[in-house]
């Protein structure tokens, strides 16, 4: 049978944590969705690797074999994507992710008068999936939003964007120009725990039919920017961190050194 390596890096964020609350918040995911996919490995398997209490979990036998060899299959299924993807990309070709909202092009502007022989490739990246494409190596170089699972991540910190309410043009709060976090209390925000969506579409529509608000950059709710829902400012709401990332495996290679240097300095403190 064929081992999930997802599901196997779940597993292990559980195991160290002793706890599925904090592995869910670590992988940025409900917990909900990790319970189910650490007992869709315990089918496959067809072992428990997990006994669960009402306050901690604890590896079986066989979980702590899992766990002692967890680390081996996932360094060693990385390196080998990550070199069939840049063995295909070459030196001359750089493949760069960027979040909803965010703009590289500036960055991708002055590298290529700086390195004019290397072809760059701009790829959109869903939340769920930042980290993961530089893990994977379908991006070399990330230009992110945190947060993310930042496991065998480096990253370069450039500056961070304020947190918004996204609503319905409806709504009461609507007709405020700005609003703090208790303003916001008894309302449904739409988050991973609250409901998991796969896009930023996905979560804007749900919000305008009423489903609950939503707390995004402030960058995406210009960027999907249409008449029935409006954005607020939420003055003391932590803003969100933005960075330049690579797979910590790869940064020393030359063509995402330049990329890193050149881009940097570019995209420090700009306001999304």
């Amino acid at each position: 049978m064929d081992l999930d390596l997802r599901k196997l890096r779940y597993f292990t964020a559980v195991a160290e944590h002793g706890h599925f609350g904090r592995a869910a918040e670590q992988l940025h995911i409900a917990q909900p969705v990790l319970s189910r996919q650490i007992r869709a490995l315990e089918q496959e398997l067809g072992c428990a690797l997990l006994e669960r209490t009402t306050r901690t979990v604890r590896l079986t036998p066989a979980g702590e074999q899992l766990h002692k060899d967890a680390p081996g299959v996932l360094a060693a299924a990385l390196t080998a994507t990550l070199r069939v993807h840049g063995a295909a990309r070459g030196p001359h070709r750089l493949a760069v992710g960027f979040a909803p909202g965010l703009s590289v092009s500036a960055a991708v502007r002055a590298f290529a008068q700086a390195h004019p022989g290397v072809e760059v490739e701009l790829l959109r990246l869903n939340w769920y999936e930042q980290a993961e494409a530089l893990r994977n190596g379908r991006a070399d170089i990330g230009y992110l939003r945190r947060p993310f699972d930042g496991a065998g991540i480096r990253t370069i910190p450039t500056g961070s964007e304020p947190k918004v309410a996204c609503l319905p043009a409806t709504h009461p709060l609507a007709s405020r120009r700005r609003l703090v976090l208790a303003d916001l209390d008894g309302e449904t925000v739409l988050d991973a725990a609250a409901r998991r969506t796969a896009t930023i579409e996905e979560k804007f529509e749900l919000v305008a039919v009423g489903c609950g608000i939503a707390l995004v950059p402030r960058s995406v709710a210009r960027y999907y920017s249409r008449p029935d829902l409006v954005h607020r400012p939420v003055s003391d709401a932590e803003p969100f961190e933005i960075c330049l990332a690579v797979a910590e495996d790869r940064h020393r290679q030359q063509h995402l050194r330049d990329f890193l240097t050149v881009a940097a300095p570019v995209l420090t403190d700009r306001r999304p």
